[in-house]
């Protein structure tokens, strides 16, 4: 398959996966979800026996044959796919991985202790980054993302994946998630079924903390929450409330800051559940 055949590919429709086969080996995998660019995340199904190596990783597949594997913010291209059976090589070859353009956000008037903290506060940090670390180690064995995601809660998006911002002039790291500005006490809703791996109410940066694990590494993270309504270990479905927006931790007003993790990999949580819908009358 030509290079320009997989790049007009890539600029399908992000929640659609374009005609891809192997015609010598009968592999298709047409049916795979999602969206190969920067941010994106894909998943699909293997046939027994099969295995799948994304450049050198080898990518967990569970009983049911369900991967899935996700793309950074600057996550290089094109990347190299390859189905085995055993020894046998299936399928092999690269995949061009659109790029996204990001944005600059200046924002002032956050409390300086959080732009440049103490050595007090950094202990804490460091052993808050540990907590969600220790968060993220293990994952369901399956996983619980196939059905369409939906929006914790519905507003404007103040923030989106992959801007920088610069916090009382200091740049700071890249923003990692999508930002919905809506009044403190809203409530916040599961975007998916899945348990929930870390239940913390007042966490340095992030304030209020939701971790909920969706299986095979996938996991939505919700921030800044005024008010945590589930705990560690309690399994979760999807439109379930799980705890109400806020403005805790480093937040200047009241929002949901939603995050995505494929692993240790931040993905676009816009590219997973689609745009925001338009407020009904």
């Amino acid at each position: 398959m030509s290079r320009l055949v997989v790049l007009l590919f890539c600029m399908q429709s992000v929640l659609s996966f374009g005609v891809f086969a192997d015609t010598k080996t009968g592999i298709d995998i047409s049916h795979w979800q999602g969206s190969w660019q920067q941010g994106g995340m894909v998943w699909g199904y293997l046939e027994p026996g099969q295995s799948l190596w994304l450049d050198d990783d080898s990518i967990p597949v569970a009983d049911d044959g369900l991967f899935v594997f996700g793309f950074g913010r600057d996550a290089s291209s094109p990347v190299s796919l390859t189905i085995q059976d055993g020894e046998q090589v299936l399928l092999s070859t690269q995949v061009e991985i659109t790029p996204q353009k990001y944005r600059i956000q200046r924002v002032e008037g956050v409390p300086q202790r959080t732009v440049t903290p103490s050595e007090e506060h950094l202990e804490r940090i460091r052993r808050e980054a540990a907590l969600v670390r220790d968060a993220r180690k293990e994952s369901l064995p399956f996983g619980l993302f196939t059905e369409p995601f939906i929006w914790p809660t519905k507003g404007p998006i103040t923030g989106v994946f992959g801007s920088q911002r610069v916090y009382n002039g200091v740049p700071g790291r890249p923003h990692y998630g999508v930002d919905v500005g809506v009044p403190k006490g809203t409530a916040v809703l599961s975007p998916a079924d899945g348990v929930v791996t870390l239940a913390e109410n007042d966490l340095f940066y992030s304030g209020g903390t939701i971790i909920i694990d969706h299986g095979l590494g996938v996991s939505s993270s919700m921030l800044h929450l005024s008010k945590v309504d589930v705990e560690i270990g309690q399994k979760i479905s999807q439109g379930e409330k799980i705890g109400e927006v806020g403005a805790t931790g480093r937040a200047t007003g009241p929002h949901l800051d939603w995050r995505m993790n494929w692993r240790n990999t931040r993905i676009d949580p816009l590219l997973i559940v689609g745009p925001m819908p338009e407020k009904t009358p």
